[in-house]
């Protein structure tokens, strides 16, 4: 069992898991200062409130699924005060990444964070069904109908 709280645990998690959870953030939120704010806040939380973990795959699980609670949040909270999310591009990207970053961005949320998971952390179908909650059926769907939304909206960017 792996407990946080302690700050030496909270560090390594900064360390180990940082970059990946604000890549995970930015898919949810258009502005990197709302992500980076998203991932301090789930980091913040495991100062203030201790988490056990099972072993390091709960643990990774566990900061994901906390990630985009809060930034999902962060969204909610900016589209109830009709502030539009500040456009910001990603950190160091290329240039071709970026418009495919765009893409998956303006995919609705159950769509970008499947996309995400798979192609940009490496998650089996199964293990992000694990994650999400859900059945594998559903992401595999899911996958499909965002690899088709992601598909039109190049095309239509390329024309």
């Amino acid at each position: 069992m792996v407990s946080t709280g302690t700050e030496e645990t909270v560090c390594r998690l900064v360390r180990e898991y940082s970059d990946m959870l604000l890549h995970l953030a930015c898919t949810r939120l258009s502005c990197v200062s709302d992500a980076e704010d998203a991932v301090q806040e789930v980091f913040l939380r495991l100062l203030t409130a201790p988490v056990s973990f099972r072993d390091a795959g709960h643990e990774k699980a566990w900061l994901i699924r906390a990630t985009l609670h809060r930034a999902s949040d962060i969204r909610r909270q900016a589209e109830k005060r009709n502030v539009p999310l500040e456009e910001a591009a990603w950190r160091e990207a290329p240039e071709p990444e970026s418009s495919l970053l765009r893409a998956v961005q303006a995919l609705p949320e159950k769509y970008s964070t499947v996309i995400h998971l798979y192609y940009y952390e490496g998650y089996s179908i199964k293990e992000i069904g694990k994650l999400l909650g859900l059945p594998a059926a559903t992401v595999g769907t899911r996958l499909a109908r965002s690899r088709e939304r992601l598909r039109s909206m190049l095309k239509e960017e390329i024309v």
